[in-house]
This record gives C-alpha cells, structure tokens and sequence, in this order.
C-alpha cells in the first residue's frame, strides 16, 4: 500500500433518529441516519405485504375485454 493516501479507519458512532446509537469502524467519524434496523418497519416486523390480486384482476379484465372485441 501506498503511504499517506488512505483514510484513516477509526472507531465511529452511528445514530439514528430513534435514538438508537451503534459503536462500528468507519472512516467517518460521527454519522446520523433516519432508520435503523432497530425502528425499520422489515426488521421490526411491522412491514404489511401489499395484495396485489385486485390490480391483476383488473388487468385480466381489460385485456380479455379488449382480445374479444
């Protein structure tokens, strides 16, 4: 490796706007994000599946009324 042309790789804290804080190595010093895996709706399991079947049915609709026309 070169000298004197990489960043520095520390410890870091991450801190998210729950509150929620995570010790990690970085080569950014203090970071703040939004979520995290502790208030993020697919890891808390607070996540709804969306059903979709309505739309394809509306689709299947259209398309055979247009196929017979």
């Amino acid at each position: 490796m070169r000298k004197n042309i990489h960043p520095t790789y520390e410890d870091a804290t991450i801190t998210c706007a729950c509150g929620n804080v995570i010790e990690t190595r970085s080569t950014v010093k203090d970071m703040h994000v939004n979520t995290c895996s502790a208030c993020h709706p697919f890891y808390t399991g607070q996540s709804t599946f969306i059903d979709a079947e309505g739309r394809v049915e509306q689709f299947r609709r259209r398309y055979a009324a247009a196929a017979s026309k």
